[in-house]
């Protein structure tokens, strides 16, 4: 079917669907809710919320869920688990039911989280559980009108290539999914006869005492933090972790809300979403801000510098803890010991972790690659995980996850920020110290922003127009790296990095979550004022190719 096809179909699925449908004016828009169906891409399946084949809904929820089941039994046999859980976002408890729903209509057994959580503890209570596979309901740290649908294995890693193919195979057999979710039977009869189990407080406390397990520095301080979870999962195990350190949690933003009312977007990688915690910070006299975003899976930091704080990229936070966790580690750390970092992350923190002696290997970008590796170690034992972590603010430490952990970062910062106080240092005077030994790099990430059907084509032109380029895109370009060929043993992927002669990089991809392209840029160079002034030249270009 076209999208008016669709259009006129979903016009027949329930009232409310029709209402909103018929209220849409704008040709364009109905396009964009139908021309396509939801995919899965690095983070899973998201999109914004809504009426539509392209959109976040019941429906939607349904259809993949019943394909998912569908590929889930297929690879399994007797009883069948799979845990679920939500964040704060709007229709998330909504769409975690009618996930739960569907499941249990299909034989499962499913344990429900009925409070929001942090993705890290569903991907924990997966393997906790000894479930086959696992949900969570999020869209990490998009605008509050997208929801989204991650999908975790038996391990609790995020499904990679093979296994989402596999899935969406499923998936996209199933045509008519108007009654999926509404064929199935209420929740509460479900948890009577044992198909559902709700599930919160022992889970969360061995998710918790997992997290501590990876603590390294412990000695009194009086490092003074302020602490926001955004309006989202982050309060409670976050707290928990940090009980005995001197925190003060942001009123204004401790209560999960998935309006996001006091910023415009809950995304700790902008100033923006921090400045309500830096001015607190700063009325009490603070050292640290520290902000998770609502599913708690990243986290962002604001450090004290005088009268005023200064934002860390994620690079930085990275290039920070892989020196300190190497550093706590030291005398454990062996010819196995392996940092991980995806293809667009600087290569600050895998110097400092060579310096260390330890192995460095880089994945794709999504943490999902990052979890592929750590099952790999532990089935072959030739490696051991030593830190992961991705330039946009996503970190982990320890085995207990298979993903992203906010929780255990927000831990490991503060003790690190805490160990450097003892010292008579901060955060920042740490990070000079890094590029005193190891070089200054300035890193960056440049996104553009092509919605709709009209935006999806641009953004493949756009790949082709780079591809053909080639080394005459910008001056001293030494080596063009082409994923979508498929680089060592890495997935085929649409992504281009541009090495330069002096082992600065710029790397440019698709989002695989959102209607983006990236631009990630990576200058070396001993003179800040000259690093800055050649990434505006570099930026200035692509700018311009991409606005065309």
């Amino acid at each position: 079917m076209d999208y008016t096809d669709k259009y006129k179909l979903w016009l027949t699925f329930d009232e409310n669907t029709k209402a909103e449908l018929e209220a849409i004016e704008d040709e364009k828009e109905i396009e964009d809710r139908f021309y396509k169906d939801l995919a899965f891409g690095t983070g899973g399946l998201r999109g914004i919320m809504g009426a539509g084949s392209n959109r976040m809904n019941r429906y939607t929820v349904g259809k993949a869920t019943l394909g998912l089941a569908q590929y889930i039994k297929s690879q399994n046999e007797g009883e069948i688990s799979v845990a679920i859980a939500c964040d704060s976002r709007l229709n998330s408890t909504d769409f975690l039911w009618c996930a739960a729903r569907v499941f249990a209509s299909q034989g499962f057994k499913v344990y429900a989280y009925h409070t929001i959580v942090p993705v890290p503890v569903l991907s924990f209570t997966t393997r906790y559980l000894g479930c086959n596979a696992g949900v969570m309901i999020t869209a990490s740290h998009n605008p509050k009108e997208y929801n989204g649908y991650k999908v975790y294995d038996s391990k609790g890693c995020q499904f990679c290539t093979e296994d989402a193919k596999n899935a969406i195979g499923y998936i996209n057999k199933i045509d008519d999914y108007k009654n999926i979710y509404t064929s199935c039977k209420s929740k509460d009869e479900y948890i009577a006869d044992g198909r559902i189990v709700p599930i919160y407080e022992n889970e969360l406390a061995a998710f918790v005492e997992a997290v501590k397990e990876q603590s390294v520095y412990t000695e009194n301080s009086d490092l003074k933090i302020v602490y926001t979870p955004l309006h989202g999962t982050g309060l409670v195990p976050v707290t928990k972790v940090l009980e005995n350190l001197d925190v003060t949690v942001l009123e204004s933003q401790r209560t999960p809300d998935g309006n996001f009312p006091t910023v415009k977007s809950p995304n700790p990688e902008d100033r923006a979403a921090l400045t309500l915690a830096i001015e607190k910070a700063k009325e009490i006299g603070a050292d640290l801000v520290l902000g998770t975003d609502p599913d708690c899976d990243r986290v962002g930091i604001a450090v004290r510098n005088g009268d005023d704080f200064v934002l860390f990229t994620g690079n930085q936070t990275g290039a920070l803890l892989v020196k300190f966790i190497c550093e706590m580690h030291k005398a454990e750390l062996n010819e196995k010991s392996t940092l991980v970092k995806t293809i667009v992350t600087s290569e600050l923190g895998a110097n400092i972790g060579r310096s260390y002696g330890v192995q460095v290997e880089e994945t794709l970008t999504g943490f999902k690659y990052i979890g592929d590796k750590i099952n790999k170690y532990e089935a072959s034992g030739e490696q051991e995980f030593v830190i992961g972590y991705e330039e946009s603010y996503g970190y982990l430490v320890g085995t207990h996850a298979r993903d992203k952990d906010a929780v255990v970062s927000s831990m490991l910062i503060c003790q690190m920020a805490a160990w450097y106080k003892n010292r008579g240092k901060t955060l920042l005077d740490g990070l000079n110290e890094i590029y005193s030994d190891f070089g200054f790099y300035l890193d960056y990430l440049d996104s553009f922003v092509l919605k709709g059907k009209d935006g999806a084509e641009k953004i493949q032109s756009l790949m082709v127009d780079f591809r053909s380029k080639g080394t005459s895109l910008l001056p001293d370009i030494s080596e063009i790296i082409d994923f979508s060929t498929g680089i060592r043993d890495l997935p085929k992927e649409n992504v281009l990095k541009y090495i330069f002669t002096d082992g600065s990089w710029m790397a440019v991809r698709p989002s695989g979550t959102e209607p983006k392209i990236k631009v990630y840029y990576s200058i070396v160079d001993p003179d800040r004022d000259n690093a800055k002034s050649r990434l505006e030249n570099i930026r200035k270009v692509i700018g311009e190719i991409i606005n065309a």
